[in-house]
């Protein structure tokens, strides 16, 4: 099989996959919002934070890296979030991966990765990124160990390519 029609296939099934996973949700969201609430929302909203939205306000990092981690964050970046992101600068679907580390706090990474639709509601930031991207992160319902493997393979990444 060639190259070029190895790429053509991955991409036409991480789009389908987009597609699918994306389609579903927006439906829910329609049945269950009313029209007062997005106002009464906004009124209510704490300030943003550097921290994003959601249950992570302390995320303890490992120094030196923990290789256990960095292995399993490795196989749910390939199943889950490699089809649309790159470990580089590059935009694929979503923004490359490299310096997110850097741009980020732990608990904006892993809200955002745990919290998707919140974050994407309500933070200034994964709006801005949205509005680049134009298509909206799925939720991968990831397990908070599942989460804080993949900022530990971020980190990883971050490291590697300085």
């Amino acid at each position: 099989m060639s190259t070029k029609h190895i790429l053509t296939t991955t991409f036409v099934l991480a789009t389908s996959f987009l597609v699918y996973s994306c389609g579903g949700e927006g439906d829910k969201k329609e049945e269950t919002t009313t029209a007062e609430a997005p106002a009464s929302m906004v009124e209510e909203e704490p300030a943003a934070n550097d921290k994003g939205y959601g249950k992570f306000q302390n995320v303890e990092l490992t120094n030196p890296l923990d290789e256990g981690m960095i292995a399993a964050g490795k196989k749910v970046y390939d199943v889950k979030c490699g089809a649309c992101h790159k470990l580089n600068d590059e935009k694929l679907v979503g923004p490359g991966w490299l310096g997110v580390t850097e741009r980020r706090k732990p608990e904006w990474i892993m809200n955002f990765v745990t919290n998707v639709d919140e974050m994407l509601e309500k933070d200034p930031e994964a709006q801005a990124m949205l509005e680049v991207c134009m298509v909206r992160m799925p939720n991968q319902n990831l397990s908070d160990e599942e989460a804080r493997s993949v900022l530990e393979f971020m980190r990883q990444n971050d490291m590697q390519k300085q």
